[in-house]
């Protein structure tokens, strides 16, 4: 007797694609969006709905590295931190006249300099990433506090403003459009060339890696490096917009920040992953927060939603999992 063999159904890439964690979000994106055009009738202004990107961009700037990051299976808890530091370094450099370009510079150079901090901490010493990065949160965050005690840094130069509250055209600012080529860069990074494919590789199997060729050490080195650089970046467009530092600027965004990289579907554990999940996801805590502003929910409401997304979303697939035994 000859025994069937029955196929696996195979399903099309268009039915893979509508079952996809983005796709899903992306019908969460919709559906907040509609419930927020009737909730408010101030949400569908057009530049109600520019404000709104200001909930996101700069969180989202180093959500694109801290992908990247996770999916390598390391984390970094200190990006808020850096940005408080890189901050005060930029207030400082600014009370003795500095230009915007200065400005600039410094802010990029010190969110670079954290990142090789904690990288130097990770890769070549062999500490917990998490442990070095909590480290650092309070190190950095805490040098801020000395250097400015309970008063502030202002008296930006003019010029600076624009990074934060500058328009490229009508209601696109310049933090969106930023935010815009950022996504792109990081999203060909990650899904298009080799670099990308070794961050994978490193987050499914690091010792596989390793045996393969792959210098590990040094693809996180460069992770790290990344998401300092984009902490800078962050500093630079978060104290233009503000137009003042204080010791207490940005915190909690690292929490933000690692919502919406796994609310975007880049798995906790690493290895799996993508750009276009945390972009979406950023859409969505964008809409959720404007929404709940417009409504004049309290801000610790917020920090409650905020972290019920967390926790949801980690704890998603194992519910989904326990249900198909």
């Amino acid at each position: 007797m000859t025994a069937r063999i029955i196929p696996d159904r195979l399903q099309s890439p268009l039915q893979r694609r509508l079952k996809s964690w983005e796709t899903l979000l992306l019908a969460v994106a919709v559906a907040i969006f509609i419930f927020n055009s009737f909730a408010s009738e101030y949400f569908l202004n057009a530049w109600n709905l520019s404000d709104a990107t200001f909930n996101f961009t700069e969180k989202a700037m180093i959500a694109f590295a801290m992908a990247l990051l996770i999916i390598a299976g390391e984390i970094d808890l200190s990006v808020a931190a850096i940005i408080a530091l890189a901050s005060t370094a930029m207030g400082a450099a600014a009370q003795i006249g500095a230009s915007p370009s200065v400005l600039v510079l410094i802010g990029l150079g010190t969110g670079l300099a954290c990142g090789a901090f904690n990288a130097v901490l990770v890769t070549v010493m062999g500490l917990p990433s998490i442990v070095v990065t909590i480290g650092t949160m309070s190190l950095f965050r805490g040098i801020s506090y000395i250097v400015l005690g309970d008063t502030a840094y202002g008296g930006y130069p003019a010029g600076f403003a624009f990074f934060g509250q500058g328009y490229v055209w009508w209601v696109i600012s310049f933090e969106f459009v930023l935010f815009a080529i950022l996504a792109v860069i990081f999203g060909v990074l990650l899904h298009l060339t080799s670099f990308g494919r070794t961050v994978y590789a490193i987050g499914n199997n690091p010792t596989g890696a390793l045996f393969s060729g792959i210098r590990v050490a040094r693809v996180k080195f460069i992770l790290f490096l990344l998401t300092g650089l984009m902490s800078g970046i962050a500093a630079i467009c978060l104290t233009s917009r503000l137009g003042s530092t204080r010791p207490s600027i940005a915190f909690g965004m690292e929490l933000e920040v690692v919502t919406m990289v796994v609310l975007g579907g880049v798995s906790i554990l690493g290895g799996s992953g993508s750009i276009p999940g945390v972009v979406i996801a950023a859409f969505v805590m964008g809409l959720v927060t404007f929404g709940l502003g417009l409504l004049n929910v309290p801000g610790i409401v917020m920090s409650i939603v905020i972290g019920a997304l967390l926790i949801g979303v980690i704890a998603l697939p194992r519910i989904w999992a326990m249900r198909r035994l």
